[in-house]
């Protein structure tokens, strides 16, 4: 079978990673990369002993498939050539900035019949994979995601740059239409939003508490599931888990069973990427689709139309105008 010729464009802090995964996966041939920046270009291609192309046109005329790990803003734009180029692609989350691009990228994929496929890595988290079967209906999702700042992401706010992640995986358990959204959020080191907070209400009954920060000391990824059976709880980072049941003891009290879970010690990015070059040979759905892409953008953005009504309210200080 013929390995797939890969490209990456854009190698900082995620794309590096995609070029060296790519030139280790036994079914694609990592062509190039290019970038913004030269001299980042080429510190990349040299690591991945492959050439850099300053114009990414170049490397599309001699590729398949295309990782795209520009700045979120730029999404658009470079996805939109990759696909008039015929590469299938893989575009760092989010999908777009706003849900009109998003769509209009999945209409042109769908039109060059190329697949498209949004990376939402957590999905790929193997203690994911391991609680997974056991979740059914979940009431209670919390989650935290917190990080150190950084001039990575910057670009948009916390929501778009953190919080989607979480968001993701909680339309990933199907809990049905949302009915409500509340949330609040700051800008502390950027212009931009870089904590928030939000609180979904699905009509199943179910609710998601999501944190997300950029200001934070320590790194933090966790999830915690509560459903009529059973507590799920995920640690992202060491990729455990803890599965808590109930069961019936001795008489009539309740006594509480722990399972804990290790997820198998394989990078996540690695098994979306394999995802992502299988869909491309086969011609199959990706795990995570364009219209998923869209889905978890909206919901993002009801959430950011939330926190823009809680400043409005309450008065927010910007980094900018030091005005509320």
């Amino acid at each position: 079978m013929r390995k797939i010729r890969v490209g990456v464009i854009g190698v900082g802090h995620l794309g590096q990673h995609h070029a060296r995964l790519y030139a280790s996966l036994p079914g694609t041939v990592l062509v190039g990369v290019s970038d913004i920046n030269p001299e980042r270009a080429r510190l990349i291609a040299d690591r991945c002993h492959v050439p850099a192309f300053d114009d990414p046109a170049a490397l599309l005329g001699q590729v398949d498939a295309v990782s795209v790990a520009v700045p979120t803003s730029a999404h658009h734009k470079v996805v939109t050539a990759c696909l008039n180029a015929g590469a299938h692609v893989l575009v760092e989350k989010p999908i777009a900035v706003t849900s009109a691009e998003a769509r209009e990228l999945v209409e042109l994929a769908r039109a060059r019949g190329r697949t498209l496929q949004v990376g939402h890595v957590e999905r790929f988290n193997t203690a994911i994979e391991a609680v997974r079967p056991f979740i059914k209906h979940p009431g209670f999702i919390e989650c935290h995601r917190l990080s150190p700042f950084g001039e990575r992401g910057t670009d948009v706010d916390v929501v778009l740059d953190l919080m989607i992640h979480d968001l993701d995986m909680v339309l990933s358990f199907k809990p049905g239409p949302v009915e409500e959204v509340r949330a609040a959020g700051v800008p502390v080191l950027s212009p931009n939003i870089d904590i928030a907070n939000a609180r979904i209400g699905f009509a199943s009954g179910c609710v998601a508490n999501l944190t997300a920060s950029r200001v934070s000391t320590t790194r933090m990824r966790k999830l915690r599931l509560f459903q009529r059976d059973a507590y799920i709880s995920v640690d992202y980072q060491t990729r455990q888990g803890v599965i808590c049941r109930r069961r019936t003891g001795r008489g009539t009290r309740p006594e509480i069973e722990a399972q804990p879970v290790q997820g198998r010690d394989e990078e996540p990015l690695k098994l979306e990427l394999e995802a992502f070059i299988h869909a491309a040979s086969a011609g199959t759905p990706p795990p995570v689709t364009g219209e998923d892409g869209i889905a978890v953008l909206e919901l993002a953005h009801q959430v950011l139309d939330a926190i823009r009504m809680f400043v409005k309210r309450h008065g927010v200080r910007t980094v900018e105008s030091g005005t509320a």
